[in-house]
């Protein structure tokens, strides 16, 4: 059978998933995955309070009861803004890499943020050389490179600001059909006070 793949909010259970991915992926140091536990963490405890939005993508095979984690996403609205959201992390299993899980994360996250009456993603991200592939990822969905920080996180490392501007949420069309009135009978009773 051919596994079905869902997109959710992580739960406890995929702590360890998501942990594997960020440390297989091979760009992030130990103090970033750590960071990104943290956020997990206050995910886990908190919910939507904690500011941080986050989702898993898992495979799961139909009548097998088995799941693994392919990868997930991070976001939350930007302090003091009305409709500006941050992408914190996005994150997929390398070896589902070029599979579509990192697009259909992120459009999952963008009509997410339109849901909730958000208009614009910012993301922030390294110019690393180790990080082109990412780059080029946001570039290929649409993102612009509206900013750079030179020498942001160390010598050589810049720091690239991407923004993408949302759609606004498509009001539902009403289709007026003329139909024949409809008769409401009314009986005739009466009170007595």
């Amino acid at each position: 059978m051919s596994p079905n793949r869902v997109i959710r909010p992580l739960v406890a259970a995929d702590r360890s998933g998501v942990f594997r991915i960020l440390e297989g992926a091979g760009n992030f140091t130990p103090e970033e995955v750590a960071t990104a536990l943290e956020l997990i963490d206050e995910w886990l405890e908190l919910g939507e309070h904690s500011g941080y939005l986050t989702y898993v993508m898992e495979s799961q095979v139909a009548g097998e009861g088995s799941s693994e984690v392919l990868g997930y996403v991070c976001f939350g609205p930007t302090p003091l803004t009305d409709s500006t959201y941050d992408l914190y992390w996005i994150a997929v299993d390398k070896s589902k890499l070029r599979g579509g899980v990192g697009k259909r994360l992120l459009r999952f996250a963008e009509e997410e943020i339109v849901r909730r009456g958000g208009q614009m993603l910012l993301v922030e991200t390294s110019s690393q050389e180790t990080y082109g592939g990412t780059i080029q990822f946001y570039e290929k969905t649409g993102y612009d490179l509206v900013g750079k920080i030179k020498e942001y996180y160390k010598p050589g490392d810049d720091k690239l600001i991407f923004a993408k501007r949302l759609p606004a949420p498509v009001a539902p069309t009403v289709v007026e059909v003329d139909r024949p009135p409809t008769v409401v009978r009314v009986e005739a009773s009466s009170y007595s006070l």
